[in-house]
């Protein structure tokens, strides 16, 4: 039983572990759907930020390519309209140039009226040749605008050509940027909705671990309908104990008036809901609830399940697969409490045995305990005999190793003993002939000095 406070009235009240269970239910429900809108919400706005984004960018790029192109226009007529006034001034020049050669052919044509008409023909041959170089020149003039012009229009052309290429290389790029970003979106999108997937075969596995628990609070209450009248000194509890790695869902244990453990079961539920993703079968969970019972020290294993529904084996009543793992049953919910008192009414056959052997051994207990005080007192002693025969080796040792140590120290101090005399008999031995021999010049400072040799 769970006891709940209403967070409005602040009144408590109690509820029943299906109750509650299915609160928590919903209340995970709740959050999960929240969180799932919430999650495919953000998604929805990073898609509209990414393709505003990619929008701006392309407008960016179109009107950076339409500038460059209107000042590329802009150059062209430019130079078009530069390359137009050096005609219009080149032509000027040469028109000039007529007007001066026409001034000059009439002066000259009134200065040779005078002259010969020889010269007058040779002169007027001069000034026709000049013209034509002059109208000759004039024209080349016209063809080398005519060039320039098609020049700057070809010019113009070429750049019209390259900015329509840059408008439609931008256009594939901001398809293929389209195109991934479309793939990078559709794979999110396919990541969300693996996530999804996989928060929903969660979901199923929350669930499945409720319904299981639902099993359990059921034989519980059971069990406890029960207990008073059927079983009044049985012991009926979770097993809590998960030192070993593992352990099972409940342990039954029924005791006489004496405290002599009667029978001692060990039991494990299993369900699953309909949605569930993975199905169990009843001989996946053989081998734990065996070694369950077996680190518990529980005589009897039984699974209550609700797995294989269809199993014309499970649904007949109470199936034995000792043949598979010793003294195992399965049942479903409804031979719960009938396996129990079937196993119970078993056991007490053997309760006189077992009463029997529980009096030998309190008879027996104080010869017990006294051979179990001799060995303590047998094992102390060896144990101390050991030490102390240690610690004495460990002395011994010490002493020989001193006494080596002195040893060598007296070796020692021998043999400078024996040095220091050996010293002396050479301190003692030593005179001035032996000083002075093959020596004249300290021979002859000897003698100086007075002192005899000996």
């Amino acid at each position: 039983m769970h006891e709940i406070v209403c967070p409005h009235c602040r009144k408590a009240f109690t509820i029943d572990e299906a109750g509650y269970a299915d609160i928590a239910k919903q209340v995970r429900d709740a959050e999960f759907a929240a969180q799932l809108h919430e999650r495919l919400e953000w998604a929805e706005a990073d898609k509209e930020k990414a393709v505003a984004l990619a929008e701006a960018a392309k407008d960016r790029a179109i009107q950076g390519l339409k500038a460059q192109l209107d000042a590329g226009v802009t150059q062209t007529k430019l130079a078009v309209a530069e390359a137009l006034a050096a005609v219009e001034k080149e032509r000027d020049a040469l028109a000039l140039e007529l007007e001066q050669a026409a001034a000059e052919r009439a002066q000259a044509l009134e200065l040779a009226a005078a002259k010969s008409a020889a010269e007058r023909q040779q002169q007027a041959a001069a000034k026709d040749a000049a013209i034509q170089q002059l109208q000759a020149e004039l024209a080349a003039a016209g063809v080398e605008r005519q060039l320039a012009v098609t020049e700057a229009v070809a010019a113009a052309e070429r750049e019209r050509d390259e900015a329509r290429s840059g408008l439609e290389k931008l256009g594939l790029e901001k398809q293929l940027a389209e195109t991934a970003l479309k793939d990078k979106y559709e794979t999110q999108l396919k990541d969300r909705d693996d996530a999804i997937e996989r928060l929903r075969d969660m979901k199923a596995r929350l669930s499945t671990k409720m319904v299981g628990e639902t099993l359990e609070v059921h034989c519980e209450t059971e069990f406890n309908r029960l207990r008073a009248t059927a079983f009044p000194r049985a012991y009926f509890e979770k097993d809590n104990d998960a030192r070993t790695g593992s352990k099972g869902d409940f342990i039954f244990r029924d005791y006489d008036e004496a405290g002599t453990e009667i029978v001692s079961i060990m039991f494990e539920m299993k369900n699953e809901a309909d949605t569930t993703a993975t199905k169990h079968r009843n001989e996946d969970f053989f081998k734990e609830l065996d070694k369950d019972r077996t680190e518990k020290g529980c005589e009897y294993a039984v699974l209550v399940t609700l797995l294989e529904p269809d199993s014309e084996l499970y649904n007949t009543g109470i199936v034995d697969v000792s043949h598979r793992y010793p003294k195992m049953y399965v049942v479903r919910p409804q031979f719960f409490i009938p396996l129990i008192t079937l196993l119970r009414n078993a056991a007490l056959g053997a309760l006189a045995y077992k009463t029997e052997l529980a009096l030998v051994r309190a008879q027996n207990i104080d010869v017990t305990h006294f051979e179990d005080q001799l060995d303590r007192f047998k094992t102390a002693f060896g144990k101390n005999y050991d030490l102390a025969h240690r610690h004495f080796e460990r002395a011994i040792a010490e002493i020989d190793k001193s006494i080596d140590h002195l040893q060598k120290t007296r070796d020692e101090l021998l043999g400078s003993d024996r040095q220091l005399r050996l010293a002396n008999d050479k301190a003692q031995d030593v005179t001035l002939k032996k000083l002075t021999k093959g020596n004249p010049t300290m021979a002859a400072k000897f003698a100086e000095l007075g002192v005899a040799e000996e």
